[in-house]
């Protein structure tokens, strides 16, 4: 990542590893997830990757006990051998999840109220 690019991301991305899936029509791949923010996701690139990069996605990270962040995604860029996603859509019970483990990884109740006002502002 460049520095001009590190310095117009808007959302801290949190290093986590969790369960996750990545699908995309009838294909699905478990995938491991590198970090997450409120506003999307960086996964380590599947093999066999056959993913088509203009078409819409879902991932479903699951944080346990039934506990699941579930969202419509679009591939934002390739790097390396990781792909990174951009939330298109995501439901109440599924942003108040990723909500609260943000918060629990920032640390820091003002951070999160700025990147909230900021992902309020995107929509």
């Amino acid at each position: 990542m460049t520095e001009s690019h590190a310095e117009r991301r808007r959302f801290k991305r949190i290093a986590f590893d969790a369960k996750t899936e990545l699908s995309q029509d009838q294909n699905c791949w478990p995938v491991q997830l590198v970090d997450l923010s409120l506003k999307g996701l960086l996964i380590q690139r599947p093999a066999p990757w056959l993913g088509d990069p203009k078409q819409p996605f879902k991932v479903n990270i699951h944080l346990g006990a039934g506990v699941d962040v579930s969202m419509d995604i679009e591939l934002s860029h390739e790097d390396n051998d990781q792909l990174g996603f951009v939330c298109a859509h995501i439901g109440l019970d599924s942003i108040s999840h990723l909500r609260r483990l943000i918060e629990l990884n920032l640390g820091d109740q003002a951070e999160l109220d700025r990147e909230l006002r900021a992902l309020a502002q995107q929509e």
